[in-house]
């Protein structure tokens, strides 16, 4: 008896199973099948609006997936500025092979660049020229509106008064000179960031704050942005300070690194330390061309970057957000060294086009 109402029960349900779907039950199926849908839709608005509300105080917390290169710390008023983890990056950076071709032929242009300067017949004039254009690049980058032409022009004719849009360009030009002149004799320091960045702001936008750190918040994002709305924000005034400790231990740090891997982090770690109120995109650009000829592997100031960064600027910038969010300090530096590279080989071809003029009109 018992079986036989098993048996019954099962073949019920397989019979359920199989039935064929009612407009009832068909009905049913749509009614929470809409049901679903709207639960998942509200979920996803509110998971918005949330992160709509929350994100201007959290900033970037949302999106950052590794501490090796920092961490983003909340601030009394609410806000989070990141903090720069001590240099060198830890873990160390992982060479693999695609690592070291870039880097094999950054190496061999820097080399091939230094030897061709020597070759030409009149050096300094072709470091005199290569100053200006870097120095109109790099300031462009930072919204001066003057060209290389603008330049010569107005030094040829010794006009009194500088236009708005070229102190900037000279001042850097001035920058560079004293310091490659102080280099002779200071090492690359925080003191000597400080005077060069004086002197990058002598007379301009940002005047009163010339060669002096930072004692305020500053933050990184589109024209008119609050803090609030900061694409990056850097390190408060203490936090920065530990930083840039950090930064010029390492610039004299004796451990074996390749020295152009040390450069790229050097300045992708100063833009984000960014230690002064105006003028650290310039000056972290300076930097390199600082770092370079201090060691002696370039023996002139021919290697700038200003125009490979200002040509790539979207992927600049996501490359060192990436280092501070992802820690992708290998991903910054394949980058950094393909533009060392596009850069000292483009200006090896020009010096090389020098000579070969030298030659023909010598014919």
């Amino acid at each position: 008896m018992r079986a036989s109402k098993a048996q019954a029960t099962g073949a019920r349900e397989n019979e359920s199973r199989h039935a064929p779907v009612t407009a009832k039950r068909r009905r049913r199926i749509a009614f929470w099948h809409d049901i679903l849908i709207q639960v998942k839709r509200s979920k996803l608005e509110y998971e918005n609006a949330v992160g709509a509300v929350l994100a201007p105080d959290l900033n970037m917390t949302f999106r950052q997936t590794s501490t090796r290169a920092g961490r983003y710390i909340k601030q009394t008023t609410g806000y989070q500025a990141f903090v720069p983890a001590p240099l060198p990056p830890n873990p160390h950076i992982a060479f693999d092979d695609a690592f070291l071709e870039v880097l094999s032929r950054a190496d061999r242009a820097v080399g091939r660049l230094d030897g061709c300067a020597e070759t030409l017949p009149n050096s300094e004039l072709f470091v005199f020229m290569y100053i200006r254009k870097e120095a109109v690049l790099s300031s462009q980058i930072e919204g001066t509106q003057a060209s290389l032409m603008d330049v010569l022009e107005f030094e040829a004719a010794t006009r009194a008064g500088v236009p708005t849009d070229l102190s900037d360009v000279f001042n850097y030009v001035a920058a560079m000179d004293h310091g490659l002149a102080r280099l002779e004799t200071l090492p690359l320091s925080l003191r000597l960031i400080r005077e060069i960045h004086a002197k990058l702001l002598f007379g301009v936008r940002g005047a009163r704050d010339a060669g002096e750190f930072r004692d305020k918040q500053n933050w990184i994002g589109p024209a008119g942005s609050l803090l609030m709305d900061a694409v990056y924000v850097p390190p408060a005034p203490p936090d920065m300070h530990q930083a840039l400790d950090s930064l010029e231990k390492f610039l004299h740090d004796k451990n074996p690194m390749p020295y152009l891997v040390r450069t790229g982090i050097a300045h992708a770690y100063f833009e984000t330390i960014h230690p002064f109120v105006d003028g650290n995109g310039r000056l972290g650009r300076l930097l390199i061309t600082f770092m370079l000829c201090e060691q002696r592997i370039l023996s002139r100031p021919l290697l700038y970057l200003s125009f490979f960064l200002k040509k790539n600027r979207s992927e600049y910038y996501d490359r060192l957000q990436a280092v501070r969010d992802s820690g992708q300090w290998e991903q910054w530096l394949k980058f950094f060294l393909r533009g060392v590279a596009e850069v000292a080989e483009e200006a090896t071809a020009t010096a090389r086009k020098i000579v070969q003029l030298r030659e023909q009109h010598r014919r």
